[in-house]
């Protein structure tokens, strides 16, 4: 039997199953996207119905104002097909130094949202675009066809912005399938060497994230029979030196209805953050000081986290 992920980090320090502080703040604005992706954990897609409205981005923007410094992190589905995606931006603009967009790009190339390559770049959004390969095949496999052609499209369209060189663009890479991502720093450096010869095409960073095994993912895994054995090769990968710098240590989710969560997977799980008396907190009632040292939701799927060389919503956890 698999030893419980929670028992595993006790077991090595029990500090690393606790809040430490928070620095990120992330938002996931809800699960309408223009993509099916196989590896989605959120089930997003054109049908998705759970969309933030502005009272919780007031809620937002409020709590900013009183934590100033922090990391605004926005996510979906794809974010910026919530109708408020541009109250949420302007709301918060000036509240938190760093502002991250998390796109799968090809949303850019979509008839009707031509504005938001230059709508990213007036408000000084970090860019954390998803290319989960550098190869055609690979990309249209898990987002559909000529997915990676609008992508690649985009990206020349940013990098005409100043992206890649005057403001930040990130890439993130995912698996293609039931393994751990190989060195970042090796991705990062083929990715640079391959998108530069092919295209032309310039970014900062790229982000190596771990498939976690819910969502569509494991259901791919569960139909090919591997579900298990995927579990019980993250957990043979474990790595004690990512299990320290895990992000729920220092991130907090928010779902489209306000609730917080210890990461976006939870979220996805329908794991919140619950008071003493065991109701649910939203980001109105949040108080990041009482936090500290708060147990943080664990389970199997956590796996993913300290698996190789760590994985996150800003990529590996250790060199």
């Amino acid at each position: 039997m698999l030893t419980s992920f929670k028992d595993r980090l006790q077991a090595l320090n029990p500090q690393y199953e606790t809040f430490e502080r928070l620095q990120t703040l992330q938002v996931n604005l809800g699960n309408l996207c223009n993509l099916h992706c196989s590896h989605c954990h959120v089930d997003a897609s054109s049908r998705g119905t759970e969309i933030m409205g502005t009272d919780v981005m007031d809620q937002i923007a409020a709590f900013l104002t009183r934590h100033p410094g922090l990391t605004l992190d926005i996510t979906g589905g794809c974010p910026e097909m919530n109708p408020d995606f541009r109250y949420l931006v302007e709301q918060t603009e000036g509240l938190a130094p760093r502002r991250m967009l998390r796109s799968n790009l090809a949303i850019m190339a979509e008839a009707g949202w031509e504005w938001l390559p230059q709508y990213c770049r007036q408000h000084e959004l970090t860019i954390v675009g998803s290319l989960p390969c550098y190869q055609e095949e690979n990309v249209d496999s898990q987002r559909g066809a000529g997915t990676y052609q609008k992508c690649i499209r985009m990206l020349k369209v940013l990098n005409s912005l100043g992206y890649g060189t005057e403001l930040e663009l990130d890439l993130v890479y995912n698996p293609a399938g039931g393994f751990v991502p190989g060195s970042q720093q090796g991705l990062e450096a083929a990715y640079k060497a391959e998108l530069a010869t092919r295209h032309g095409i310039v970014f900062n960073h790229l982000f190596t994230i771990t498939n976690a095994p819910i969502g569509r993912f494991r259901e791919h895994l569960e139909a090919a029979g591997t579900y298990s054995d995927y579990l019980r090769m993250l957990a043979g990968r474990f790595n004690p030196e990512a299990a320290g710098t895990i992000m729920c240590r220092t991130l907090i989710s928010v779902d489209w209805q306000g609730k917080i969560y210890n990461c976006d997977f939870n979220q996805a799980l329908g794991m919140p953050i619950t008071a003493d008396d065991g109701s649910e907190i939203t980001i109105s009632g949040l108080d990041d000081a009482g936090m500290s040292g708060r147990q943080i939701a664990l389970a199997q799927h956590c796996y993913c986290c300290t698996a190789g060389e760590g994985s996150s919503c800003t990529g590996a956890l250790v060199p």
